[in-house]
């Protein structure tokens, strides 16, 4: 028995054609988080001095660790002294800040910036008297915990 050629072809052709690949699940499909989803709120003030206003971005979703938010501080405010186990990563967007290591001078941060903290080392970082500043923050956790608050910094330490 004979195939019509163009059956022949199909076969063929479908033979040579990958496996059409499955549609991905919500676990690993690509989302959008989209803007105005998550809350804003004021920072927590145990850890903050002055106004703080935290957005989230994305929480750590397994297997990262990573999270990220969106953190502006109103003129004279700033975070307390502060730890992050796996270091943490600054992105300035906006404004004029300081950002400070303990033992070590307290350094301008702005618009473009990118600031390198490395894991355990205690700094803080916040707006300028005059000026906010608006940072993204990206930070991992370690055993459940992406920072390890400590006091706040007090005006003294806060004047350069």
């Amino acid at each position: 028995m004979r195939l019509p050629l163009s059956f022949a072809v199909t076969l063929l052709l479908s033979a040579s054609m990958p496996a059409v690949a499955e549609q991905p699940t919500k676990a690993d499909a690509v989302q959008i988080l989209q803007n105005g989803s998550r809350p804003s709120r004021t920072g927590d003030a145990s850890n903050f001095v002055g106004s703080v206003r935290l957005d989230p971005l994305f929480p750590a979703r397994m297997p990262s660790q990573m999270s990220g938010g969106s953190v502006t501080f109103e003129p004279g405010a700033r975070s307390n002294w502060h730890t992050h186990p796996v270091g943490q990563v600054l992105i300035v967007t906006a404004g004029l800040g300081w950002v400070q290591q303990a033992g070590g001078e307290t350094q301008e941060m702005r618009p473009g910036d990118v600031v390198l903290i490395p894991p355990d080392v205690r700094h803080w970082h916040g707006a300028s008297p005059t000026t906010s500043i608006t940072h993204i923050a990206l930070q991992e956790q370690a055993e459940g915990s992406a920072v390890n608050w400590l006091e706040p910094v007090t005006d003294a330490q806060y004047r350069r």
